[in-house]
């Protein structure tokens, strides 16, 4: 009896202790994982945009687990939650992912200027930093107002002033604006509402007559804002749309007659997926970027090197690999990467925390040489990022849609940044007055 007993405990002890083994296995490998929750949309209408952003993103990020083990040898972990581009989604995402991970959720990017608005409260009392690289909330630009958003390389509102400033060096210069016509037509929605403030502004000061005309979500009926630009007869149509909305609006010029030369549109209008399938309705289209297409990019190479080739790759449709929606996915692996290389600079080779993260997208510092580095050079422009300015340089390049594929027109483009700069503060004072927030002190911050 006392043999079967003592051979039972150490049999049962062998177990505990494998389980204990297996357990703190497990503990030790989370704890050399650096988790980012993806609320990303790949269903709904605006599909595309999704599936190409958070495609590049994660395949930057396999890339990145693939040849250099991780950053600082900790390795990148990643879940996706299915937001459909929806707010009141956007924000179940937010608190499925938050406590995800060892150190919880490490970043917020909801690629989504509605879900930005709808959680920005949440992210400053939880210490997620969220970054909105090309949308959201663009007086978050002001960081001494905003620690913990980050409208990062540029903001809606700097767009806007190098869209006049492109229309002004197509009619020979920005003083030939005067007494011209520009119709803005928008998607009434947050994402659209951005660039009212600033065209308006902009038309003041350049003298052009401004008019604006939103389009109702998804935005595929546009019969009635075409009949008013058949008479109004503007100079130029700038094109703030997404999805649906923009191969809809290209079909409706050629229909009207309107001349694609004569329409710009905004970044989120200047996709493979915007201009395809409008057909030769979108020849002649030119649109706003702040990264490039194109696969022949060292980064890019690594990525089909390094993901493609071990049949680990995210884009179930290969022929998207450096496509506008995908190289701008893999500038959002770039830069979360390089936030975390950034903090760990600071606290260690270690997964890092949403305040310790904050601190790394604060003082990112990317500039030609590490782009080079990156295998990114002409790829994205440079990005420095400070306590009081989220933004960065504000730079834009401009493309033009030849039929088959999009081919760069311009270089980048400053904004125009007293301006711009001038209304984000103002924005961001009047936005602490109401919630009653003392701006940081950013003379004191280390």
């Amino acid at each position: 009896m006392k043999t079967k007993t003592l051979s039972k405990t150490l049999v049962g002890s062998v177990i505990v202790g494998g389980l204990l083994a297996t357990a703190v296995a497990d503990a030790f490998a989370q704890a050399k994982e650096q988790f980012i929750g993806l609320p990303s949309y790949r269903v709904g209408a605006y599909a595309a945009g999704g599936s190409g952003v958070f495609g590049g993103w994660i395949d930057y990020m396999a890339m990145i687990n693939e040849r250099d083990g991780g950053v600082g040898g900790v390795k990148l972990t990643w879940e996706e939650c299915e937001t459909e581009y929806n707010n009141a989604r956007g924000v179940e995402c937010y608190e499925r992912l938050k406590k995800k991970g060892s150190t919880g959720n490490s970043v917020f990017q909801p690629v989504s200027t509605g879900i930005t608005y709808s959680v920005l409260d949440k992210v400053v009392a939880d210490k997620i930093p969220m970054v909105t690289i090309g949308y959201g909330r663009t007086d978050a630009a002001d960081g001494r107002v905003f620690p913990w958003v980050f409208p990062m390389i540029t903001t809606y509102w700097s767009q806007a002033t190098t869209m006049v400033k492109y229309i002004g060096s197509k009619e020979g210069g920005i003083d030939k604006l005067k007494g011209k016509k520009i119709v803005y037509l928008y998607h009434d929605s947050a994402f659209g509402k951005e660039g009212l403030s600033v065209l308006e502004k902009q038309s003041q000061k350049h003298g052009f007559s401004f008019v604006p005309l939103p389009v109702a979500h998804p935005g595929n009926e546009q019969q009635s804002q075409w009949l008013k630009i058949r008479q109004e007869k503007p100079d130029w149509v700038i094109l703030w749309g997404w999805g649906v909305m923009n191969p809809t609006a290209l079909k409706a010029a050629a229909k009207t007659g309107y001349p694609r030369e004569k329409m710009v549109g905004v970044w989120w209008s200047g996709a493979e997926e915007d201009a395809i399938p409008a057909g030769d309705a979108s020849k002649g289209f030119t649109a706003a970027g702040f990264n490039v297409a194109g696969p022949n990019y060292p980064v890019i190479k690594a990525i089909q090197d390094k993901v493609y080739k071990q049949n680990k790759g995210n884009m179930e449709d290969k022929s998207r690999i450096g496509s506008v929606y995908y190289n701008r996915g893999v500038v959002h692996g770039i830069i979360t990467v390089e936030a975390i290389r950034t903090a760990q600079g600071k606290f260690g080779k270690r997964p890092l925390s949403g305040e310790e993260m904050r601190w790394g997208f604060e003082h990112i510092d990317i500039d030609a040489k590490r782009l080079k580095e990156l295998g990114a050079e002409g790829f994205m422009p440079n990005l420095k990022i400070t306590c009081a300015d989220h933004e960065g340089s504000g730079l834009v390049k401009y493309q033009q849609w030849d039929g088959k594929q999009w081919k760069i027109v311009s270089d980048w483009i400053e904004p125009d940044r007293e301006m711009v700069r001038g209304m984000i503060e103002e924005s961001a004072a009047k936005y602490a007055k109401e919630k009653g927030i003392t701006p940081r002190d950013c003379s004191k911050e280390g």
